[in-house]
């Protein structure tokens, strides 16, 4: 098992997620607390209940993370800049946002260069954590190889693989995979750290994207992953 995790090193790889948008307010407390009493490394929330989550974390080492142009990407740069300086400016620490396709499939790879460079400019900024969220079902390996280029020369915090929302498509996986993690870390290396996201349900998930590179995993199942890991031993 990779570096002898324990169920307190495993909790720290985790983005516990709550992204849908019927959650009640008493259903992200809960799941605040829940993620405060595990350790997670963040809370993985859309950025209207960034302000909310802060107050109920305010006290923890629990970092607020905002999804920025989720989960399309279909916002014009100017308006995913704002949300992430509103978001961070209520209490988040770390911003995904989601790359806009059209351009990258129109291959206007300037205009995803200058989107990159002004959303983590302003994480940089606040000193906030940046991730740039790929959605790799969508992509063929040229494309993300071209991402990955792009961001070794940006230099945001982390690259992504998902959002978890894509459209299944017959033979593609929707999520994480650990060959797009392996790809992602053999461009980008130890010059950008790579999440993996969508899909992880198990503890052999999680490890198999450790393995692969990933320093991070988004996630709604954390608890039951770290519960899995405390039945193992």
């Amino acid at each position: 098992m990779k570096n002898n995790l324990t169920p307190e090193t495993l909790a720290k790889y985790f983005d516990q997620t709550l992204l849908k948008p019927y959650a009640s307010e008493e259903q992200f407390k809960l799941f605040c607390e829940e993620s405060d009493r595990y350790g997670f490394a963040m809370v993985a929330i859309n950025s209207a209940p960034v302000k909310f989550c802060r107050e109920i974390l305010k006290d923890s080492d629990v970092h607020v993370g905002a999804a920025i142009g989720f989960p399309l990407g279909q916002t014009t740069i100017a308006v995913k800049v704002f949300e992430t300086e509103q978001a961070i400016k209520e209490g988040a620490d770390e911003i995904d946002y989601v790359v806009n396709l059209v351009k990258l499939k129109s291959g206007d790879y300037n205009y995803i260069e200058d989107e990159m460079r002004q959303i983590v400019d302003v994480c940089n900024k606040y000193g906030k954590i940046s991730k740039v969220i790929f959605e790799n079902c969508y992509l063929t390996e040229d494309e993300k190889k071209i991402l990955c280029e792009i961001a070794l020369k940006v230099r945001p915090t982390f690259i992504k693989t998902s959002t978890g929302f894509g459209t299944p498509t017959p033979g593609v996986a929707v999520g994480a995979t650990v060959e797009d993690v392996k790809l992602m870390k053999s461009i980008v290396g130890d010059a950008v750290k790579v999440k993996a996201a969508g899909g992880v349900r198990t503890l052999d998930d999680a490890i198999a994207m450790i393995e692969a590179g990933a320093e991070r995993i988004g996630t709604s199942a954390a608890v039951k992953i770290v519960e899995e890991l405390k039945s193992r031993q």
